[in-house]
């Protein structure tokens, strides 16, 4: 594909992210993001990716690179007996710092939070997150020193982490494309990574608790 065929590819992504994130993974159709992107070929999504699952799945993926290589160099700097929240850190930082890179305004949060709440699209971050064969190690890791808590307890505390960390970016995000908020990207991945740690491994109560 030519410059012509991958500027146009990039606009597309670049629209379909911003719509998607403003209106809803299922609000947003194939036209209208063609539009969006400046495209007069109404068939656009199709030509340039194969369909509309394809064009979701380069969205996923299309900030990936960047985020492994943070992450790579976090883990090759860990010391020799790392804390859970320096595991943490290995996790949440690559992508609070990658998007503080983005050019402004973004839709990055957003349009993952879209996709994490929309059912018919919650699996392919899922798979995205599972590909990733460091993210896997340093969960692996992370279970290894929540070892005292019980199974159950952890898998609960492991979702609602999760979708704290979905929620306040994409809210954080907003603020900041509103003029509400300045943009402190990094400094909301170390706050983030502290409230996870201290989520995650806070004393259990009730150990018995199969909810969630």
């Amino acid at each position: 594909m030519g410059r012509r065929g991958d500027r146009a590819r990039q606009a597309l992504l670049d629209a379909a992210e911003e719509l998607f994130a403003a209106h809803g993974i299922d609000s947003v159709s194939n036209r209208r993001i063609a539009e969006h992107a400046g495209q007069s070929n109404h068939s656009a999504v199709t030509y340039h990716f194969g369909g509309r699952d394809e064009l979701l799945r380069a969205l996923v993926d299309r900030h990936r690179e960047p985020v492994s290589r943070i992450r790579a160099d976090l883990f090759a700097q860990l010391p020799a007996d790392p804390t859970l929240t320096e595991y943490l850190q290995c996790l949440i930082l690559p992508v609070t710092s990658h998007i503080g890179s983005l050019p402004t305004p973004t839709w990055r949060a957003r349009f993952q939070r879209q996709l994490a709440t929309t059912p018919s699209t919650a699996a392919m971050l899922t798979e995205s997150a599972r590909s990733d064969e460091l993210s896997d190690r340093l969960l692996a890791r992370i279970d290894e020193s929540l070892s005292a808590v019980p199974a159950s307890v952890q898998a609960g505390r492991e979702r609602i982490v999760g979708r704290m960390i979905t929620d306040i970016c994409a809210e954080y995000e907003a603020r900041i494309s509103e003029g509400s908020q300045p943009a402190q990207w990094t400094a909301l991945g170390y706050f983030l990574t502290d409230a996870c740690a201290g989520l995650l491994s806070a004393p259990v109560s009730h150990p018995g608790f199969t909810g969630l």
